[in-house]
């Protein structure tokens, strides 16, 4: 027991020393009665204290980047997030500027040949109904599409419709090797056959005139079917890339490039109706032919009646007109 109360004792009496070297350094500063022991600890214990904050100072930054590593990765996987987002976005945008000029392209086409179309996204791609160059577009018959319309793009035409249903039509592409259709050279007028061959960056066009002219980059659009069906007139084909032959040869043949990209296929437009031009205007002002009236039937001299002459008087007989005046006009 006294040792308790012994031990209690001298704990006090340290623990006031302890509290008035404090406060005697706290008021002495620099000039404190404790300056010299404190000068003697930083001497003494100084660099011990240096030694040691370089040994431990690498294990505490250690240990401290541990319990942050993953406060790092975490933050590392959101900013990747973000970045995936924003790179999503941009691409969206591109995506959606390049299907508002195509747009822009296909109506600009559609206008300046009064095609009445409807503008249509590919859906699908692959053979289908015995060709090897379809696409499917999400637009049918109650979009007023039917067999045998054109389908162009902004840069010219892409193919003709071969079956509608309901909501999708499948289109088969002027590439196709089984396809054929009426070319015009844009310059010169002449026509001429032009066929795909199964690649997407080759057409053959034969002209019918085995002595036309030809010339590379000459453009080559479409000739036109009755009511514009299966092809619309106008369309651009493609351009001359290569002529094979010599001028009269029956078997001269022109290389065509298509202006369409077939690889890329996306907004197309299906062309609904072709007529829509003004009827055209008589040349130099003259009338339009009107139907004549229908012949009628003249009088025959033998069975036209004669006309009757009234009773003249008998006083009038002598004012007659002379014997040799016909009696019945």
């Amino acid at each position: 027991m006294r040792d308790i109360q012994r031990g209690r004792v001298v704990l006090a009496i340290l623990v006031l020393i302890s509290v008035t070297f404090i406060l005697l350094d706290l008021r002495g500063s620099e000039s404190g009665p404790l300056r010299p022991l404190r000068s003697l600890g930083e001497v003494v214990l100084g660099p011990l204290e240096r030694a040691t904050a370089t040994v431990v100072a690498p294990m505490t930054d250690f240990f401290q980047g541990l319990s942050e590593l993953g406060e790092k990765d975490a933050q590392i996987a959101q900013l990747e997030a973000e970045r995936d987002r924003l790179t999503a976005e941009l691409e969206t945008m591109e995506y959606d500027r390049d299907r508002a000029r195509a747009l822009d392209e296909l109506y600009g086409l559609a206008s300046a040949n009064d095609y009445v179309t409807v503008p249509a996204q590919v859906i699908a791609v692959g053979p289908a109904q015995g060709f090897a160059w379809t696409v499917t577009i999400d637009v049918g018959q109650r979009d007023g599409v039917q067999r045998d319309m054109s389908v162009i793009t902004g840069q010219g035409l892409v193919g003709r419709v071969v079956s509608a249903g309901p909501f999708t039509s499948t289109v088969v592409l002027i590439i196709d090797a089984t396809s054929s259709v009426g070319g015009r050279l844009a310059g010169t007028s002449q026509i001429g056959i032009v066929s795909g061959t199964g690649r997407q960056d080759v057409l053959q066009m034969q002209p019918l005139d085995p002595l036309a002219p030809l010339d590379i980059d000459d453009v080559v659009v479409t000739f036109g079917s009755e009511a514009g069906r299966p092809y619309a007139p106008g369309i651009p084909i493609g351009r001359i890339a290569e002529i094979r032959g010599t001028q009269g040869q029956l078997t001269r043949m022109a290389i065509l490039e298509p202006w369409v990209d077939m690889s890329t296929l996306d907004i197309v437009g299906v062309v609904l109706d072709s007529s829509q031009r003004n009827p055209r205007e008589p040349l130099d002002g003259a009338p339009l032919p009107t139907a004549s009236p229908s012949p009628t039937a003249s009088p025959s001299p033998t069975t036209s009646p004669v006309p009757t002459t009234s009773p003249v008087p008998t006083d009038a007989a002598s004012s007659a007109a002379p014997t040799d005046s016909p009696a019945v006009p």
